[in-house]
């Protein structure tokens, strides 16, 4: 055996929780809200490894709450059911058929198995919907085309595609009180008790600002936000995004996820963060290290 090797080995996992150490106390009770999506609820490594990033953070006395999509896993039951899946600007036209399984897929099979994984794995998560407890409620989403110099902008009529109208936090506290892990899907409710189906990212920021979290993270595909030259930006003030945005820096996808950084930075949620979810335990690389692994965005 080499003991030098081992010695090192040994060394460097001590330097790790050390390096941690700080941000463990400075975080300790406080709330941090997590969309989850993308490759990382797919890849069954990275589900692995996400629940644990999330007990781990339960245990260390931190309050995770877990917003998730479920686009890919919505449209391959769609497929199977042979209805036609539609999208203007990024967004699901939802019709009713449609609508019933968005929620059979977001609120049961997508939702149980992510409280499973993290049950499994030494949590204690509970899966919600937007219609537990009156958790969200929505309403129809008026979705306005963009104007050019030939057509002027009109409302087109995406379904039950909707937007949040309040949120009330009252059972997300009670189960952090009770040392629960929320997991929560993107599903509303309107006045009439229709369903609609709503932006995850959208939802994690409303429920960031209401529980005026300390941190939103949002879990994507991209390594974070981009600079012209395309490498990473590993900090932006909410002026930076506003400025990348309209230079043309920042588009595409990238532009309503910044939106939402930035409504969450008005809501009182201290920091923003932006990383890769196809990374191997990002959310603890981003939480505990010194250097984190996404883009970090503030108000100021």
């Amino acid at each position: 055996m080499n003991t030098t090797n081992t010695t090192n080995t040994g060394l460097n996992k001590a330097m790790i929780l050390i390096e941690a150490l700080p941000y463990i106390r400075k975080f300790n009770r406080q709330t941090m809200v997590i969309k989850y999506g993308g490759h990382a609820m797919v890849d069954s490594k990275l589900k692995k490894g996400f629940a644990l990033d999330i007990v781990l953070m339960k245990y260390v006395g931190l309050n995770p709450v877990v917003v998730h999509g479920g686009g890919p896993q919505i449209g391959k039951f769609l497929s199977k059911m042979s209805i036609k899946s539609n999208f203007v600007s990024g967004h699901r036209v939802t019709d009713e058929k449609t609508m019933d399984v968005v929620e059979m897929v977001l609120a049961g099979k997508v939702n149980k198995e992510i409280v499973a994984t993290i049950n499994q794995h030494g949590g204690q998560a509970v899966g919600l919907s937007g219609k537990d407890g009156n958790l969200i409620t929505a309403r129809k989403l008026q979705f306005i085309s963009n104007s050019d110099n030939d057509n002027p902008p009109e409302i087109i009529d995406i379904g039950l595609v909707g937007e949040v109208v309040s949120i009330n936090n009252q059972i997300i506290k009670n189960l952090m009180d009770n040392q629960f892990i929320p997991v929560i899907a993107p599903v509303g409710a309107g006045k009439d008790n229709e369903t609609y189906n709503i932006n995850a990212d959208l939802v994690a920021g409303h429920i960031a600002s209401s529980l005026k979290a300390r941190k939103l993270i949002l879990l994507t595909d991209v390594e974070g936000v981009l600079g012209r030259d395309g490498s990473l930006v590993s900090s932006l003030t909410a002026e930076d995004a506003n400025r990348m945005i309209a230079d043309g820096v920042i588009k595409e996808g990238m532009i309503p996820k910044l939106q939402c950084c930035l409504e969450a930075l008005k809501g009182e949620v201290e920091k923003v963060h932006i990383i890769d979810g196809r990374k191997e335990h990002a959310l603890l690389l981003e939480i505990f290290t010194d250097e984190g692994v996404g883009t970090e965005i503030v108000l100021n």
